[in-house]
Parts: structure tokens; sequence; C-alpha cells
């Protein structure tokens, strides 16, 4: 007779096809619809056109993360204990998706007030804290419907169809909708355009075949799971470790509303120009997505995460030696390769460092060290930009990533040379 375990894996097996298929075309539209909404161009540009304040762009992204940042552990404590995620992870996504259509509608029917400004950064919240569960939720499934034999593969090949197809996008989006002024307001337009891509998506997502979970924790509320955090870091220091270097290396997320704000310094920004950097941005991740999927299933996402946080340093500071457009291009180059592998990495290595019964809570801890890192973050490059410039925002940059660099190289190991299954079941019942 085979175990639970083994039944499991046979369930996996058996509907691998049809569940890579829907994780690619969820990605396709899911990721795609995101990606043009949050890529760190249309909407900096947006919120800076409708505020005239840098002050105020770091303020909206900022609180956007402080949701993200409050509810990853919610997430957890609502599937840690489920045998079945897909339902839930539908409905999380559905409202994520609800308040991208909420700020296209108040963008076109208020505009530039004051209270539509305001109610943009309340859905925006909203979307941050719908977002912090949704993840844990997404990842948690992916990670029962996909062995970590090819989540490598699922992973790049996500990446590449939505870059891909953000980059297809976001060039006409820039030149036809914001230049042209669509519907009145052309970014409220493009981002309704983000809201119905990424939909279809959830129509996807209801396809996956998913199996009856065999290693669960025991049901607990926010306050539980938070008290076994300090259990979670004691016994598993690998994780720990990682923890701090997803945390350090997420800070990077400080300079990214101020990119395009400080191209505008070095040139003209029209609304093509913006599309165009955008495809620049998703292209270099685009093509390169596949090839650290590939590398990450021979060798681990240890080595891709190395590399890509070395690139984004480096990006750092490349960009305070640009001058004039092609210098901006390359600049948007170097970030687009480096945070698309830097983010896969981070996704999915969480994912191997412990047992599977603590996946939700592994992944809503190491979201909400990064996602408090973008709260704080975009808020202090504000003040840094109105006080003593751009360049001071990616000179600190460099130095915590640095830092995150050194300790990853020297204390983080690769999950699949070493044993990092610390919880027993007889720990998990």
């Amino acid at each position: 007779m085979s175990s639970p375990e083994q039944e499991q894996e046979a369930f996996v097996d058996k509907h691998l096809k049809r569940n890579i298929a829907v994780q690619l075309t969820h990605g396709l539209f899911g990721q795609t619809g995101f990606r043009l909404f949050s890529a760190p161009t249309f909407l900096p540009v947006y919120l800076y056109t409708i505020s005239g304040s840098e002050f105020f762009v770091g303020l909206a992204r900022s609180l956007e993360a402080v949701g993200q940042m409050l509810t990853p552990m919610v997430g957890a404590s609502l599937i840690g204990h489920r045998r079945k995620l897909l339902g839930i992870t539908l409905a999380s996504s559905v409202l994520m998706r609800f308040q991208i259509l909420f700020i296209a509608l108040t963008g076109l029917f208020m505009g530039a007030t004051d209270f539509g400004m305001w109610l943009i950064v309340f859905f925006m919240v909203l979307l941050g804290l719908f977002q912090g569960i949704s993840v844990v939720m997404m990842n948690s499934l992916r990670a029962k419907v996909i062995p970590v034999r090819r989540r490598g593969f699922v992973t790049g090949w996500r990446n590449f169809l939505s870059n891909g197809a953000t980059a297809l996008l976001a060039y006409f989006a820039g030149a036809y909708f914001i230049d042209n002024n669509v519907l009145g307001d052309g970014y409220a337009a493009l981002f309704l355009l983000a809201f119905f891509i990424a939909s279809l998506g959830i129509i996807a997502l209801a396809l996956t075949k998913e199996p009856p979970g065999v290693s669960l924790r025991k049901r607990e509320n926010v306050i539980q799971s938070f008290r076994s955090l300090p259990d979670l870091f004691r016994e598993n220091p690998h994780f720990a470790r990682f923890f701090l270097v997803a945390a350090l290396g997420s800070f990077g997320r400080m300079a990214m509303p101020f990119y395009i704000l400080f191209a505008a310094t070095r040139m003209d920004i029209s609304g093509a120009m913006l599309g165009l950097l955008t495809t620049i941005w998703m292209l270099s991740g685009t093509v390169t997505n596949i090839l650290w999927g590939s590398i990450a299933d021979r060798s681990g996402y240890r080595l891709v995460m190395i590399v890509t946080l070395a690139m984004w340093t480096f990006a750092h500071f490349q960009l305070l030696l640009v001058e004039g457009i092609f210098g901006i291009i390359v600049f948007f180059v170097i970030f687009g390769v480096a945070f698309s592998g830097f983010n896969q990495a981070r996704m999915n290595m969480v994912l191997e460092l412990g047992a599977d019964a603590d996946i939700p809570l592994r992944v809503a801890v190491s979201n909400m060290a990064s996602n408090t890192v973008g709260a704080v973050g975009p808020l202090l490059g504000g003040v840094i930009a109105m006080a003593l410039g751009y360049e001071v925002i990616f000179v600190v940059c460099i130095v915590v990533q640095l830092i995150a660099l050194g300790v990853m190289i020297g204390f983080v190991p690769e999950p699949r040379h070493v044993n990092v299954v610390l919880t027993t079941d007889e720990d998990e019942a």
C-alpha cells in the first residue's frame, strides 16, 4: 500500500502537463496585467502628474507596500491547515484585481482632484493588502502542483511569456493611450486595460488540478502564526539568514519609483518614451527568465540570487554615471535582467528552505520582510530625493545590497545540497 505522500506525488505527476499549462497561461495574462500597472514607469509618472510631488509618489508606493507587509501572515494562517487551496486563492486574486479597476475608474471620473488623488492611494493600500494574502496562497498552491524539479522551468517560462507580452504592449500602450489621452485620462485607460488582461488569468487558474494536502500545520490564527516565528528562525538558521538577505536585497525597491523621475532630469519623457523604456525593461527580463530557470533547475536558485543581486547593485552604480538616453537604456536593460532573476530566486528558494508544512509561513514571513522594506523605502526615498537628490538614494541602495550579497555568499547554502527539512511529522501533528 502506498503512503499518502506517494499518492500525492503520483497525482501531481499525472496532472503535471495540465498544471504546467495552467500556470503558464495564468502567468501570461495575470502577470502581464499587473506588470503593465506596476511597472516602474507608468504609475510613478502618473502619480507625479496628478500630485507634482516626489514625496507623494513615495508615500503612495510606501502605503501600497504597507498593505503587502501587513497581510502575508493572514494568508499563511488562512491556508496552512487547509487540504485544498484553489478556492480561497481564486477569491483573493479576484479581490486584488478589483483594486486596479477601482484605481482606473477613479482616474477616469475624478482626475487630478485632491479627493481623487487620495482615493487612488486608498485603493493602492487595498491592493497591497490583497497582494500580501494572494502571493502566499499563489506560491503555496504552485508548490503543491509543480514539483521542485520543474519549478525553474515553470517560473522561467511564466516570466518569459508575461514579460514578453508586457514588452509588446507597453510601447504601444504608452504611445497610444497616454500620448492620445484616451478616454480623457490615458494613464487611467491603460490601467483599465491592465485590469481586463489580468482578469483573464483567473479563468486559467480555475482549471488547476490540485491534490489534497498531506503535510499540514495545525490551524492557527494570525497571532499564533506570529508567535511561531521565533521557533521557525531558531530551528532553521539557513532560512533565517535567507530572510535577512531577502530584506536587505529588496532595499533596491526604495529607488524604483524614482528611476524614471531621475531619467526625466537627463532626457525628455513622453508617453512613447515611457512605453519604450518599459518595453526595454520587460524585454531584458524576458530574454533571461528562461535562462535563470534553466540554471536554477541545474544548480539551484542560490546561484541565480547571487548573480542577479550583484547585477542590481551594479545597475545602481551605473545609473550614477548616466548622462543621456543611451545610459538610461543601458540601465533599464541591466535592471530588467537583474530584477526578474532576483524575484524569481527570492520567491522560489524560500519554498525549498525547510519542511513542506511550513511553506505558507516561510513565504509569508519572507514577503513580509521584502514588503516592509518596500513600505519604508519609497517614503524614505521621497524624503531623500527632496532633501539631497536622487543620487543619494542610489548610493544607499548600493551599500545595503552589497551587505546582502556578502551574507548570501558567505552564510546561505544551496538548499538542495544540505538538509534543511527540520520539522518532523511528529512536530507537525
